[in-house]
């Protein structure tokens, strides 16, 4: 009699880090619908507000190589619980600020941090030492916690403000991360298999389901100094300036057009509805094709998307455009975070994808910021959503002239292999 074969438990961090995933993402990314609110409540500016914002995600991304270097130090579990504690008190801040500069220091920068420690940068460098020839599927899939997040959140957000206001809704998502991330690091998150763990001692092993991997002993000063490192900085960056301008400025750019705040946040998480079974079917394929040209194929379709958005005319045209904006806005990070493995090794990806991630929250904070001044400047979102899509359009150029392997004839090779299940 045949038994069936245990599930490789890396999946199930895999899940988990995609749960964690949709309630960071979600948060960060669907600020648009707490917006017009806090603005009226607090009396701040379009600029003052896309100013915090804009500080916010500049601190998120500050924050995720300091967490890609406390992982060095200290074990993923710290730093989750750590990122939690610093959200949930972030949040209790934010709900009793009354000024500017309360909500700044509370909402702008220390939720920012709190986050960064709870972020796919941490999540990923665990990731990448579960899987090897599955690593471009295992991040894909856990990716799709970023589309449901704004798939999820966005609506959810609306829905509550209108019910029991911002500040409550704040205090329920600080309640979902106490819930959520206290029995994930208690039950499910692991440093690496326990029998490759206990025979090496080395929690950043590199680890193959049927194989093992040979990878350049490259140090972090040589890896910035290659050209394709900041070909994938400024693709991130492309990925940062749309995803957050989208983020923070979609939903009121929408209602400006005289869409109701149902259908614009509606559309909005449509994107984000749709990018979870792209991001599942493009999770097939990330291992099968060339990452470069399914980078460069996402961040070109998405550039034609936010054309699609500022001239959509009619609630039809808006779906449409999210349903096809939806099929590529998810897999951007999980592929460049795929490529830095396999050029550079699992032991740097920690810390090259959070400097990079930091270009990627450069990107964010520029792009919120010319959401706000470019609206309040010119009386039209069309100066920001342009300039999103013709930088989209760059930065699929960039990707797609990404080496396959990095050209370094003197660089020593770990030829160190390493047998498990997983």
């Amino acid at each position: 009699m045949g038994h069936r074969e245990k599930i490789y438990f890396g999946w199930y961090i895999v899940i988990t880090a995609s749960i964690i995933t949709l309630l960071t993402n979600g948060l960060r990314l669907g600020i648009g619908p707490l917006e017009k609110p806090i603005i009226s409540d607090l009396s701040m500016s379009r600029i003052e507000f896309s100013s915090i914002i804009a500080i916010s995600m500049i601190v998120y991304g500050f924050g995720m190589p300091i967490a890609g270097m406390l992982l060095k130090r200290f074990s993923i579990r710290s730093i989750l619980l750590a990122g939690m504690v610093l959200a949930c008190g972030a949040i209790l801040w934010t709900v009793v600020s009354n000024n500017t500069v309360s909500f700044l220091f509370s909402f702008g920068i220390l939720l920012s941090l709190g986050l960064s420690f709870m972020s796919p940068v941490a999540l990923t460098p665990i990731i990448s030492h579960w899987f090897i020839r599955k690593r471009g599927q295992a991040l894909f899939y856990m990716t799709t916690g970023a589309m449901a997040g704004i798939a999820v959140v966005t609506p959810l957000e609306t829905a509550l403000i209108h019910a029991v206001g911002w500040k409550y809704t704040l205090l329920f998502f600080g309640a979902l991360f106490i819930f959520l991330v206290i029995p994930a690091v208690l039950f499910i998150i692991r440093e690496a298999p326990e029998e490759i763990k206990t025979a090496t001692g080395n929690r950043n092993i590199n680890l193959s389901k049927k194989g093992s991997q040979i990878q350049p002993k490259i140090t972090l000063k040589n890896a910035l100094k290659t050209k394709a490192y900041w070909q994938i900085v400024i693709g991130l960056f492309a990925c940062g300036f749309s995803m957050n301008l989208l983020g923070s400025h979609g939903v009121p750019m929408l209602t400006d057009h005289h869409f109701s705040a149902t259908t614009a946040s509606f559309s909005v998480g449509l994107i984000g509805f749709t990018a979870i079974f792209s991001t599942l079917a493009m999770g097939t394929i990330a291992d099968r094709f060339p990452r470069k040209n399914i980078l460069c194929l996402i961040y070109v379709v998405r550039g034609l998307g936010f054309l699609g958005l500022v001239f959509a005319a009619t609630s039809l045209q808006l779906y449409i455009v999210a349903i096809i904006g939806g099929l590529v806005w998810a897999g951007s990070t999980a592929t460049a975070s795929a490529i830095l493995s396999d050029l550079y090794g699992v032991q740097l990806v920690g810390i090259l994808y959070g400097w990079a991630y930091f270009g990627h929250q450069i990107g964010g904070a520029v792009g919120t910021f010319l959401g706000g001044w470019g609206y309040e400047t010119f009386g039209t979102h069309v100066v920001s959503f342009g300039a999103t899509a013709i930088l989209l359009m760059f930065a699929g150029l960039v990707s797609f002239r990404l080496p396959s392997r990095l050209s370094m004839p003197n660089l020593p090779m770990n030829n160190k292999e390493v047998q498990t299940k997983g």
